[in-house]
């Protein structure tokens, strides 16, 4: 058998690098997005990824690392995989992969809300990296409700019965009920949870404690809603 032939029928996870998780962070550039959101959104992922907390959750997920990417997307036609896979494993990896998401810039530029498009595509990127994960997650940030594309329940419930965990991380500066359209029908999977913003300004906080309790993979206890809307609690012994 030619060993072109017989490459293309082994298995994805018999050649891809194992990771404990991939992650791919997708990142809403649509038009309610302006320029300085964009970037407290991209300043708030690379410091999060220079945070002892997710460095120490990173280190703590297991030996083989994670792999993280970030899309960014809008409408429906309009999704980019503006930072490519990469392993982020310790203090140097984490590190670079800050700098990268710092220098990456912005390839998706106003357009609709098309949340279960961008599950779609985001579940595409991840079945098609170089990495084989334990556990798969999409971790949708945004602060809007779809008003294109296909419907985020369906995109949800197909990604779900592949194995993957929709996360989210719903901003509030618009609209403060976002976060509820985030738990109906955006995020699903094993220990889903939604992680609330009330502005571009605390996405950074948000990202940091949704970063950690992702790679933890922490179970989920209970959800409460406060002054800061939904938020949910980690089980603890």
């Amino acid at each position: 058998m030619p060993l072109l032939l017989l490459a293309l029928l082994v298995p994805r996870m018999a050649v891809a690098q194992q990771v404990d998780l991939e992650l791919l962070l997708a990142i809403d550039g649509s038009s309610s997005i302006d320029a300085r959101e964009f970037d407290l959104q991209m300043q708030g992922i690379a410091a999060a990824f220079r945070h002892p907390g997710v460095k120490g959750a990173i280190q703590a997920s297991g030996d083989l690392g994670i792999a993280v990417a970030l899309m960014q997307w809008s409408d429906s036609r309009n999704q980019s995989l503006s930072l490519d896979w990469r392993v982020v494993k310790d203090e140097e990896t984490a590190e670079a992969f800050a700098q990268a998401v710092e220098n990456t810039a912005r390839f998706v530029v106003g357009g609709g809300t098309a949340i279960g498009s961008a599950i779609d595509v985001g579940v595409d990127f991840v079945l098609k990296s170089p990495f084989q994960g334990r556990r798969q997650v999409i971790d949708v940030s945004g602060d809007g409700r779809a008003n294109q594309g296909r419907l985020p329940p369906r995109a949800r419930d197909d990604a779900v019965a592949k194995g993957f965990t929709i996360n989210g991380l719903a901003i509030l500066n618009e609209d403060q009920a976002v976060d509820s359209y985030y738990l109906y029908n955006v995020i699903g999977g094993t220990g889903a949870f939604i992680i609330t913003a009330q502005d571009f300004q605390d996405f950074q906080v948000a990202i940091v404690r949704k970063l950690i309790q992702e790679i933890s993979g922490v179970p989920i206890a209970g959800i409460r809603k406060g002054s800061e809307g939904l938020a949910f609690e980690a089980q603890t012994d």
